[in-house]
């Protein structure tokens, strides 16, 4: 990948603790635009409060984040939105008895013009479902016939795809996924896989945390690894193996020097 002198989110010397645990231990962390940076570690090494501090669900003691070069500070996770960032949480955070439409624009409603959106406060549904429509047909997804279907009537690897397409719908400068695959079969997960690889192709950066190896190695650029609270290095998927990787998170080889 072709890399830009300054990355597009830093993280530098970020701090987070929780009484007498250090969940993140001056760490840094890197991401160029349109790539993909695999996030591994072992449990308990501060891979979620990285990823909370960087998309605002909490607020760093110490450090500072870099958005374009430039310091931001995020004290909700829509401050971070506001930015350009994106979270898809392992647990989707969608409402399973509203429609694919209004999953989209949950906390974004879109009004009608005029005095009907800004005195009656009437949503604009026709919009709405014209643009989610849109957004899933631009990442494959139109297998889902009806947008307005409910969300609790699709598969595993269908709320997925919709969670995915709201975050490359509105994410305009980063998202970041937390576990995408886990607990999807193997067809579903190969279609999440190929909807990563169609959104970074459009230039959106990804930041992917996952324990599926073999779905890392397959998709990232660079694999960051994470180990007690900090960056311990990070590798290029095509000159490690997988053994190798597992092998750095739990201490059990030297990392390499270079991070």
């Amino acid at each position: 990948m072709t890399q830009s002198s300054t990355p597009i989110l830093q993280a530098r010397g970020l701090v987070k603790r929780y009484g007498r645990v250090t969940a993140l231990d001056q760490c840094d962390f890197d991401l160029h635009a349109g790539e993909i940076v695999a996030v591994i570690g072992d449990n308990g090494a501060g891979k979620s409060s990285l990823i909370k501090a960087m998309s605002g669900a909490v607020v760093p003691d110490e450090g500072e984040i870099l958005l374009e070069g430039k310091p931001v500070r995020f004290n909700t996770p829509t401050d971070a939105r506001a930015e350009g960032i994106e979270t898809v949480y392992q647990t989707l955070a969608m409402s399973p008895a509203l429609s694919i439409a209004d999953n989209m624009f949950m906390g974004r409603e879109l009004r009608k013009p005029g005095w009907r959106g800004s005195v009656l406060r009437q949503l604009d549904r026709a919009r709405m479902e014209q643009i989610s429509r849109d957004k899933l047909s631009e990442l494959g997804l139109m297998t889902i016939q009806n947008i307005n279907q409910a969300v609790e009537t699709l598969s595993g690897g269908q709320r997925q795809g919709v969670a995915v397409a709201r975050a490359a719908a509105f994410g305009s400068k980063v998202i970041i996924l937390d576990e995408p695959t886990a607990a999807l079969g193997v067809k579903e997960s190969r279609r999440v896989l190929e909807l990563i690889l169609d959104v970074r192709s459009r230039g959106i950066p990804i930041v992917l945390i996952s324990h599926n190896m073999p779905h890392v190695f397959e998709v990232a650029d660079r694999i960051h690894v994470h180990r007690l609270g900090k960056r311990l290095c990070v590798i290029d998927p095509k000159d490690y193996t997988m053994s190798d990787a597992v092998a750095f998170m739990t201490g059990a080889k030297d990392a390499p020097l270079a991070a």
